[in-house]
């Protein structure tokens, strides 16, 4: 395949594959047909455009190919002539009445189809993984790595999800803007969750993926301005992506290894976004503080530490007190366990993390293994250390945080 042609169908595949789906969701009213048909599309894409040239449009052809393969699929079904019928007249009315940037409340069309997805007749949980999965082109072993679930488990979520929207006639539209608070909550997740991805992604290779950390920030922008009448928690989460985001340039060394905060050289950090962050920070906690606030707070006093040894963990951990009675989850214990190490010694955060058991959920997740192998290594406890950076290694998905962690278990068994 031509490099052009190649680069041009990822390149769609990246920016319009939400847009593609949700026109097919809309015209057919079923997810799984929707997706099954715009994969189809791409694999047409791939066998045509090498030959007859990339189209002037190519979201247009891909939408066009898929609704024709969709329509063949439903000729194929039982009493095809009156679906299809039904189909006609729907997308007749939709194509007159569909809202667009000048007409809906929200300006951004990715931001509007966020909003779309995530319908209060889903579980929270279920409407963050069916828009992170439908709309922003994360995997269900990504969006499962976010949830702390086996990727098998978010499949049938998924699926279950998609079932429910099929069976109850759940309409894909638009919300109205009376309705936009009460899916505030998942959007603010939705948005978290795609830069969370791309500041630290759970695919091999690296372990930043900028494009997913812009987008994020980009939409966070928007929804603060749209939340205006409600703007803590939009605020909030604008405030944290931007403060960790400043630290961008400093995580990875040339060859791409992990660099831990207290060894960051800070000289590196983004201060214009510091600042705008700091300042965000303080508009948020003006008003009763909710999950992200706090966070944005927490991460404020990172970066406004001259030094690593200037930080204030004792305030980081009241901080990490106030969010978990806010919205307990066992990695803000462990986040907390680990600012306890840095405030008071490892001896008292290894009580703290030996409390996260099985029954936390956290057994599978890697952070929590290497976070007691640090907290084991400090306290010399070598080979105690070296089983649970084992532990770690066994479940890590990312190649930079998968060296750091081969590197720190050579460190303690030579030390044994």
């Amino acid at each position: 395949m031509p490099l052009d042609v190649n680069v041009a169908i990822e390149e769609v595949y990246r920016a319009d594959w939400g847009r593609i789906t949700a026109t097919l969701i809309r015209f057919f009213s079923d997810f799984e047909l929707a997706e099954e048909v715009a994969q189809e599309a791409f694999a047409a894409a791939v066998d045509q455009w090498p030959s007859a040239g990339i189209p002037e449009s190519p979201r247009a052809w891909l939408i066009q190919t898929a609704r024709h393969k969709g329509i063949d699929r439903i000729r194929r079904r039982a009493r095809f002539a009156e679906k299809l019928e039904a189909y006609t007249a729907e997308e007749t009315i939709r194509a007159t009445s569909e809202p667009d940037a000048a007409v809906s409340d929200i300006a951004d069309d990715r931001l509007r189809l966020i909003f779309t997805c995530c319908h209060p007749a889903l579980a929270l949980e279920a409407q963050v993984a069916l828009t992170l999965h439908t709309l922003c082109g994360l995997e269900t072993q990504e969006i499962a790595r976010a949830f702390l679930v086996p990727t098998t488990t978010m499949a049938q979520r998924l699926v279950r999800a998609k079932r429910k929207i099929r069976d109850a006639g759940i309409p894909y539209i638009v919300p109205a803007a009376k309705e936009l608070p009460e899916r505030l909550d998942a959007v603010l997740t939705v948005i978290y969750l795609i830069f969370h991805e791309g500041y630290s992604s759970s695919r091999s290779g690296s372990l930043i993926r900028s494009d997913l950390c812009a987008e994020a920030i980009r939409l966070g922008r928007l929804l603060r301005r749209l939340m205006q009448q409600t703007p803590s928690e939009a605020t909030g989460l604008l405030a944290l992506m931007l403060l960790h985001d400043s630290r961008r340039e400093a995580r990875l060394d040339e060859s791409g290894d992990l660099i831990l905060l207290e060894e960051q050289d800070r000289r590196q950090w983004n201060s214009k976004q510091i600042a705008e962050g700091v300042q965000l920070v303080e508009e948020a906690l003006r008003a009763p503080a909710g999950p992200f606030a706090l966070q944005a707070a927490i991460a404020a006093l990172h970066c406004q530490a001259p030094r690593a040894e200037d930080t204030d963990w004792h305030q980081i951990v009241r901080l990490y007190r106030v969010l978990e009675q806010l919205q307990p989850s066992p990695v803000v214990s462990l986040n907390r366990a680990v600012a306890v190490a840095m405030a008071d010694g490892p001896e008292k955060a290894l009580a703290l993390v030996s409390a996260l058991d099985a029954d936390s959920g956290l057994e599978n997740y890697y952070l929590l293994h290497a976070v007691r192998a640090d907290l084991l290594r400090r306290t010399r406890s070598l080979e105690e250390a070296a089983e649970s950076y084992k532990r770690a290694l066994a479940l890590v998905t990312n190649d930079a945080e998968r060296r750091f962690l081969e590197r720190r278990l050579q460190e303690v068994q030579s030390m044994t």
